[in-house]
């Protein structure tokens, strides 16, 4: 979703028989035994990592987006002084060019363009191969106006100012018949982005795009034509129309825009969902990104789709797309964007429409257990949470489930850290506004060494879980960000030098400026963490047994399992040093995959002492 919609077991000094303790030795989840396995595999065993196009990496300086590509798009100002941003600037300082149009830095925020492209994705795949990233979605690209790209002209065309040459790919498309797949080209752009998907999987990567299958944008080819042509337009029933436009009567042309944002006209829709001439053209472009050589063989290919506002299109019509998808590549993985309560989301994960759903349940359970500090919940009702959405769907879907931190609708998760207690994210609509950098009330400042070590608390906590780990680009890097724009800012790179944020968002000057700086430690303890659940199938296919979920001292242990290999994982939720004292099963010891350390077993019993907000992740007999 857009920023428009709501700019509106035991552990000493304990008895056994306490009630802070709860020691469950029995209760392995018989849910994550598959029954019907509607999943790809592949998805139950990666590291995802989500890319914002325009933020990631300016990879080719001759395509950079001129004044006229910004046409059509929010806050619809190409009158005004403008440049393409300096990627390495304060995010919150308004340039000369900015200052001139007397604007604040929320509307100038939205006429930034920073000049990221296909070219720079390309460029960087080494760098997310080292990371051990083993699939990445991105955001739409699309050709369309804005920076979000959520504001589709066309389907069938990646942005030409995501490609080598904008002018010759625009030539090229106003030469097709829009409506009419016969006659629709493969642009620089388009070509340059299957190259992307060839580098990719090349990589044995896979890779995933941004289906924006409710809405278009201003500058979409059939609205265009609907609003020329009206009621005689060809695509007349593929919009929302309110109102056609009648001289005689004086009557204005209306049309029903997303969420009441008119520059995202609706696309029509009847009780099986969106109706027959946009439908068509949805799965001409399904056909086109998933096979483009339309010859039977998805390898050069998409390998599935994230859809946007998924709960906003009629199940009907994601049942259809589904098959239609499957017939494609029997492979492919189908993620939904639905935030929403575990009943709301249910009828999406069925099988007959998506595999999976971005995970924003863990995102609220996770933040109210290692963020939330004095509203925190307890350890057991953390695990009973989590146990609930692992029983909540099919077997095979909690596996697959997208466990996200943050993305390009949410504050950062380390400004989110810095901001514990303030705003309960689970009320999404309440907090969407209130983490925005626009509240007076959010800390917009850089997160500290504290914050930092709850973060890496928590990415043990992810990487050895249940569902497949999402990383939001820059995270990795020490990245942080209120809620949307502020989450988006160009992408921190170790080898560019950047300009430290000195100014508050209300254009007020900090007395000490933020460095902002690429952060290796961090970069490398998710390195090391990813590197753990890649070569630890128990962490990808496992089942999940609660070991020990102790209120009072905040700890909480759990066991992955698959066949004979076996991983525990103790995390430290609370402030002090902690002996935690675990009965396992007869080895000669156990290693810390953190550390290398060997902890000895006596008497069929662990004794490991740690301190606050750390983790360990054991696994028996390591050399054998």
């Amino acid at each position: 979703m857009k920023r428009l919609i709501f700019a509106l077991i035991l552990v000493t000094g304990t008895n056994l028989n306490s009630e802070n303790i709860s020691i469950k030795e029995t209760d392995k989840d018989s849910t994550l035994q598959p029954v019907s396995d509607f999943v790809p595999l592949w998805a139950k065993e990666v590291v995802w990592y989500q890319i914002f196009p325009e933020r990631f990496r300016n990879g080719d300086t001759q395509n950079d987006p001129t004044l006229e590509s910004i046409d059509g798009a929010y806050p619809h100002n190409i009158e005004s002084p403008w440049q393409v941003h300096p990627w390495t600037s304060d995010f919150y300082e308004l340039q000369p060019y900015e200052k001139e149009n007397g604007k604040d830095i929320w509307y100038n925020l939205q006429r930034r363009r920073y000049g990221g492209d296909i070219q720079g994705m390309i460029d960087e795949l080494d760098y997310l191969q080292n990371l051990g990233i083993g699939a990445i979605y991105i955001n739409p690209v699309f050709w369309s106006p804005s920076l979000h790209k959520y504001d589709a002209a066309t389907y069938h065309h990646i942005d030409p100012y995501f490609g080598p040459d904008p002018e010759g790919d625009k030539k090229l498309i106003f030469k097709e018949t829009s409506g009419d797949p016969s006659t629709w080209v493969w642009t620089s752009a388009d070509k340059l982005f299957l190259q992307l998907v060839k580098d990719v999987h090349s990589r044995n990567m896979k890779i995933i795009i941004d289906g924006v299958f409710n809405h278009m944008g201003l500058n979409s080819w059939a609205f265009k034509d609907v609003i020329k042509n009206q009621k005689t337009s060809k695509f007349a029933d593929w919009f929302k129309i309110e109102a056609w436009e009648d001289e005689n009567t004086g009557e204005q042309f209306k049309y029903h825009g997303w969420f009441g944002v008119k520059e995202l006209p609706e696309l029509n829709q009847d009780e099986n969902g969106i109706t027959e001439g946009p439908k068509n053209y949805i799965f001409n472009i399904t056909k086109r990104w998933m096979d483009p050589d339309n010859n039977g063989d998805p390898s050069d290919g998409i390998d599935g789709w994230r859809l946007d506002v998924a709960f906003m299109v009629k199940h009907k019509f994601w049942k259809d797309w589904r098959v239609l998808v499957k017939q494609i590549n029997p492979d492919a993985y189908l993620t939904a964007e639905v935030i929403d309560s575990i009943q709301v989301v249910k009828p999406y994960l069925l099988g007959d429409e998506f595999d999976a759903v971005m995970n924003y349940n863990f995102l609220f359970t996770t933040a109210e257990y290692f963020i939330d500090d004095t509203t925190a919940i307890s350890t057991t009702e953390f695990d009973n949470k989590l146990k609930e959405l692992r029983k909540a769907f099919p077997s095979s879907i909690s596996y697959v489930q997208q466990n996200l931190f943050d993305s390009h609708d949410t504050q950062r998760v380390l400004s989110h850290i810095l901001n514990r207690d303030k705003f309960k994210m689970r009320n999404w609509s309440k907090a969407f506004g209130l983490t925005m950098g626009s509240n007076p009330d959010y800390n917009t400042s850089k997160p500290g060494k504290k914050e930092l070590e709850i973060l890496k608390l928590m990415i043990i906590f992810q990487m050895t879980y249940v569902g497949a780990p999402y990383i939001y680009y820059g995270d990795e890097a020490g990245m942080w960000g209120a809620n949307d724009p502020s989450c988006r800012k160009p992408m921190v790179w170790d080898n560019l030098k950047y300009e430290p944020e000195a100014y508050f968002p209300n254009q007020q000057i900090k007395n000490e400026p933020d460095s902002v700086s690429f952060n290796r430690d961090l970069f490398e303890y998710y390195k090391k963490l990813i590197e753990i659940r890649n070569f630890n199938p128990a962490l990808q296919l496992g089942d999940c047994k609660t070991l020990l979920a102790d209120n009072e001292n905040r700890i909480y242990a759990f066991e992955r399992k698959l066949d004979d290999q076996q991983v525990i994982v103790v995390l430290n939720n609370g402030k002090n040093l902690q002996t935690v004292i675990l009965p396992v099963d007869q080895n000669e010891y156990y290693i810390d995959l953190m550390n290398g350390e060997i902890i000895p077993v006596e008497e069929s019993k662990i004794i490991i002492e740690f301190d606050g907000k750390q983790g360990r992740i054991l696994k028996p007999d390591y050399y054998k």
